[in-house]
């Protein structure tokens, strides 16, 4: 098992795992979700064992405030922007110069960013979980801010912020640091973002998830993206399935 590392970045401690196929050729970089972190999102779901056995090096990234990356407690320290440049960061540091790149959810929206931003680093994209609600859509953020906050889980009476809430307390996470994230941030992706982005891409998204919202209104907004519907399955149960896997791979491959 490949031990997490840490990389002291300019702007922040970035923690990563690096996981070698066995062709030299072809990386790609995961990015987790708001909450998670690379063993919950990408390791305990088979994801790295899958694409190692095809032949990736693997890069699976903790972001910033979420598993052993630095925490910050203030709004203005996350957005897509900021996790896209602690990400490209992170590719210089490892001296990639281009990879696929695959974000989950939250981390959907970071590849968005990296796509618009430096496209020249991004072969190809995969928005997992992360539909026509990737431009904040869903609303409802205040509420899962305050419900890590709060002392007392009993007093949450909104059920999406539970859920945060809950599935915060499982992966052990700093509530306080994923409080400041969830926060609006300063920067956001726009739809005038998403029409420029030129990068082939998959956006795979549950037919029961109402967080991620229309993989094909997305889709379309998109010159170079196709989209699929993981059948039955809603935001959390999508992450390891199975036909969410072979759409990847028959994507990327």
């Amino acid at each position: 098992m490949t031990q997490i590392q840490i990389a002291k970045l300019r702007q922040a401690d970035i923690a990563y795992y690096d996981f070698s196929g066995s062709a030299g050729d072809k990386t790609i970089l995961l990015i987790h979700g708001f909450a998670s972190s690379a063993q919950v999102n990408w390791i305990g779901t088979g994801w790295v064992k899958l694409l190692t056995g095809s032949g990736y090096r693997v890069i699976a990234i903790d972001n910033r405030g979420h598993g052993k990356s630095s925490k910050f407690y203030s709004p203005r320290d996350y957005g897509p922007d900021i996790f896209a440049a602690d990400a490209l960061a992170l590719l210089d540091h490892l001296d990639i110069a281009a990879s696929d790149v695959m974000g989950y959810s939250m981390g959907a929206r970071i590849t968005a960013w990296l796509s618009h931003s430096a496209p020249q680093r991004v072969t190809k994209a995969i928005y997992g979980g992360m539909g026509s609600h990737i431009f904040g859509g869903r609303g409802g953020y205040h509420l899962i801010a305050e419900a890590l906050e709060t002392e007392d889980p009993n007093s949450i009476t909104d059920p999406g912020a539970l859920a945060f809430r809950k599935f915060a307390d499982a992966t052990r996470s700093d509530r306080m640091a994923l409080a400041a994230c969830i926060r609006p941030s300063k920067h956001n992706i726009t739809p005038e973002i998403v029409r420029s982005i030129q990068v082939p891409t998959l956006i795979a998204v549950g037919s029961e998830d109402d967080i991620g919202g229309s993989p094909q209104q997305l889709a379309n907004m998109m010159p170079s993206a196709r989209a699929h519907t993981i059948e039955g399955l809603d935001h959390m149960k999508a992450t390891g399935a199975e036909s969410y896997k072979a759409a990847v791979m028959a994507f990327l491959l």
